[in-house]
């Protein structure tokens, strides 16, 4: 059963950092991309960032030049480095990993920025 243990969530307050990290585990197909997504209460899931197995990068523009996404490929674990985090980053991040074949998706870490 393939897994996606994520891990480094917490409390932290506006102009804080947080690192996110996950590994995937027992996907037997290539990892084609990872990324994170966060979910707040009452919205949508939303995309932060993404990468490509090529190290080729996405971010919503709301994390640009705050966030910063990298992997391990021999590892299969995908980091999100959080600064100068604000009230709004507030949400459940999620792991999520795409093979040719199929989604997958960690079971989300707090992330919550307040004084």
């Amino acid at each position: 059963q393939v897994q996606l243990v994520e891990s480094g969530g917490g409390l932290v307050q506006p102009g804080g950092s947080l690192r996110l990290s996950c590994a995937a585990s027992r996907i037997s197909s290539r990892i084609k991309s990872m990324a994170w997504f966060r979910q707040a209460p009452g919205t949508q899931r939303e995309l932060v960032a993404a990468i490509t197995s090529g190290s080729s990068t996405n971010y919503a523009d709301s994390v640009k030049g705050r966030f910063t996404i990298s992997r391990d490929n021999a590892k299969n674990t995908v980091y999100l480095q959080m600064n100068s985090l604000k009230p709004e980053d507030t949400a459940v991040y999620y792991c999520n990993a795409e093979t040719s074949f199929a989604a997958y998706w960690g079971q989300g870490t707090q992330v919550t920025v307040s004084s």
